[in-house]
């Protein structure tokens, strides 16, 4: 009976405790249930659903006619839900053999075969994103939702495309540095435009949901918390794709010639401060050369003689020299305390004017010069070269901009040589960009333009920000010293160091310059070895200049340093492509308001409408050409009708024309077309000959 009560009592034990965790579980369920229902709902809602930005599309950069410079190119990821939910038995067996041999043919990797058995193990399993092909372009993304199954769509076909942009450079090398690009790491890196205009090419993102598969993937889906990106804009430059080229080629080759270590080479539109061509390339481990650092914006060094202008220009202006005046410069050398300065000719000039020094580069000459002349006033001679500018940075568009060195005295490290080392490039650095900028506001006539990189920011192909071209100061000094140092620039070429770069066809006014090049602290010589840098700077042509341009090699190794010889000669092909390629265009920008207001009523537009209307007005013309789209041009009496090209991926020129005409010609080359005023097409953008894509917009501005 013991037993017996004992089996009883453990029972009910065992039958107490059941039931207790029996009722502990249900109270556990109904306070899941109905108290915390909303904490674990919003939970389970965090780890099924999350949202995830949708990049934006960068903008575009772009030469100054409208020519890609920077791009981003679209590349896909292609997966495949082989468990879609609308995705039917029938759909996935009359399909599937047509989609194994379609991404057999298009993709290879595999045989049809292959790709069969590959996507149907997958869907055994239940794959919800079964990878297809990682970089796929947009032309084999087309091709590959037409292939059955895919062509159903995402939820029909199980066809899932992630995309990507990646940045690419059209024209490789060119411009590369200037270019930039952008490192937003932990070091947050950003170089030239790209870096300087980020605001403007990122855009703004928007916002995907995602709903995570089973497996741990995540696929995308329509929600109403989704919001579209924003694209970025485009950034116009002043960049001439094809003087750029010209520039490259012509570096590369001399840098490759002396075996230098750096060089770089700026080509400047005189009147606005335009960069049209800017090239830095450095020699790399095997001997080649590539953009790797913007020497001619971020390199300040002593630039040696061609700093010789504004000290002569700054004593011209104090009126204590004049170009006519005689200095005996001896037999090449002269003593300032415990330093020797010296000509490159070993028995000297003896006796030259001012005008002879500059254009011989005499160092003794100059030293001897402002020596005798500031010795006593330093500070006049050093506020002269401040009021000129040359002290300050240019504030330029891309940053990296380095810092101009011009000490004053008093200075910790001024003595008493400084003037006399100052008068021919020593104890003072520039940038190769501030010296152009210099040079080319004496070819302005005084005025200092401020580099100009970017001229405007597009959106949609609408100017939405202009960069109008910016003066640093009006005159750099009077009008009397402007023109005398015209001169002298103009003999350097003619008579001086720079002989060799004389032309029968157009004349080319600069300065030469060779200077050691100091290391750090351990002066300018190692060894027996020197090291020098070669430059020339100047504009052209000299009667009415239109460009300006700087070449500075760093470093030639091969026994050959001079400026005249190493930098002038890649000035030269610079300049004579420049000649060849514009000269015998009209270079003013002509009044686009006269030049329609003159012409005959029939303006450019479709040939048999115009000659219609000029047989109805009884005005003489004469057809060059038996284009359909023709321009008129007056001729005396007679009005030429001038063939208007029309090259299939280029904007063409509808400017003069009708509105109608202009709509008609620009829509059936693939553009969309937009319009402000009435009359005839006073003005486009792009311009016409710029390289733009079918779909993109035109924008007109009507003679109002």
């Amino acid at each position: 009976m013991a037993v017996r009560d004992e089996i009883v009592w453990r029972s009910g034990i065992i039958y107490f405790v059941v039931v207790l965790v029996a009722v502990a579980i249900l109270l556990g369920i109904l306070y899941l249930q109905y108290i915390q229902h909303g904490k674990w709902s919003a939970m389970s809602e965090q780890y099924v659903y999350k949202t995830a930005a949708i990049p934006a599309n960068r903008g575009d950069i772009l030469t100054h006619d409208g020519r890609l410079l920077a791009s981003s190119v679209p590349y896909y990821t292609i997966y495949m839900d082989t468990r879609s939910t609308g995705m039917s038995d029938r759909t996935w067996s009359r399909g599937i053999n047509g989609l194994s041999e379609g991404l057999a043919k298009i993709l290879g990797e595999r045989s049809a075969a292959g790709w069969k058995s590959v996507i149907s193990e997958a869907r055994k399993r239940g794959d919800r994103y079964f990878l297809i092909k990682r970089r796929v372009d947009y032309e084999t993304l087309k091709k590959l939702e037409q292939l059955p199954i895919f062509r159903e769509g995402q939820y029909k076909g199980g066809m899932v495309t992630q995309v990507e942009n990646k940045r690419v450079l059209p024209n490789n090398e060119l411009a590369a540095r200037t270019v930039g690009y952008l490192n937003l790491g932990d070091e947050g890196t950003v170089v030239g435009i790209e870096g300087s205009f980020n605001k403007d090419l990122a855009g703004r993102n928007g916002i995907a949901v995602q709903q995570r598969l089973t497996g741990g993937d995540w696929i995308t889906i329509d929600d109403a918390s989704s919001v579209e990106s924003r694209d970025g804009n485009d950034v116009i430059t002043t960049i001439d794709i094809d003087l750029q080229d010209v520039a490259t080629s012509a570096l590369r080759n001399q840098l490759w010639k002396h075996n230098a270590h750096h060089g770089c080479a700026v080509l400047m539109e005189v009147a606005t401060g335009d960069i049209r061509a800017i090239v830095n390339l450095e020699q790399s481990g095997d001997g080649s050369y590539h953009e790797t650092y913007n020497y001619a914006i971020g390199e300040s060094t002593e630039p040696g003689s061609t700093f010789k202008l504004p000290v002569l220009m700054a004593a011209l202006e104090d009126g204590v020299i004049d170009t006519g005046d005689i200095v005996d410069t001896g037999t090449g050398s002269v003593k300032f305390y415990d330093k020797i300065i010296r000509d490159t000719r070993e028995e000297g000039y003896g006796k030259l004017t001012v005008k002879e020094v500059f254009e011989k580069s005499s160092n003794v000459g100059t030293s001897k010069l402002v020596y005798e002349h500031y010795k006593d006033n330093p500070r006049d001679f050093v506020n002269r070269l401040y009021a000129m500018k040359l002290n300050q940075k240019l504030d330029i568009q891309i940053k990296g901009e380095g810092t101009p060195l011009i000490r004053y005295p008093g200075e910790k490290l001024w003595s008493g040589l400084t003037l006399p080392m100052m008068s021919h490039g020593y104890e003072v650095q520039l940038t190769p960009l501030q010296i152009l900028t210099f040079y080319n506001a004496v070819a302005n006539d005084g005025r200092m333009m401020k580099p100009r990189f970017v001229t405007a920011i597009v959106r949609n192909g609408m100017i939405i920000k202009r960069f109008e071209p910016d003066v640093i100061i009006n005159s750099i000094a009077s009008r009397s010293t402007i023109r005398k140092a015209k001169k002298m620039m103009e003999g350097v070429v003619e008579n001086g160091t720079a002989i060799n770069l004389r032309d029968a066809s157009y004349k080319i006014a600069g300065k030469t310059g060779t200077a050691q090049i100091a290391k750090d602290k351990r002066g300018y010589r190692q060894g027996a070895r020197i090291s020098y840098q070669a430059s020339f700077v100047g504009y052209f042509p000299a009667e009415n200049p239109l460009y300006s341009c700087i070449v500075v090699v760093n470093a030639p190794s091969n026994g050959v340093y001079y400026g005249n010889l190493v930098a002038g000669s890649v000035f030269k092909e610079i300049s004579d492509k420049v000649y060849a390629t514009n000269f015998f265009r009209d270079y003013k920008p002509e009044n686009k308001d006269e030049r329609i207001a003159s012409a005959p009523e029939a303006g450019n537009g479709y040939r048999a409408d115009i000659n219609e209307v000029l047989s109805e007005l009884d005005v003489r013309y004469r057809r060059t050409a038996n284009n359909d789209w023709v321009a008129t041009r007056e001729s005396g009496d007679t009005v030429r009708l001038v063939g208007v090209n029309i090259k299939k991926g280029l904007v063409p020129d509808v400017r003069g024309m009708s509105l109608r005409d202009a709509i008609y010609l620009l829509e059936n080359s693939g553009y969309r077309v937009r319009y402000d005023g009435k009359g005839r097409v006073l003005q486009q953008s792009p311009e016409h000959g710029a390289r733009y894509f079918e779909g993109q917009i035109v924008s007109l501005e009507m003679n109002r």
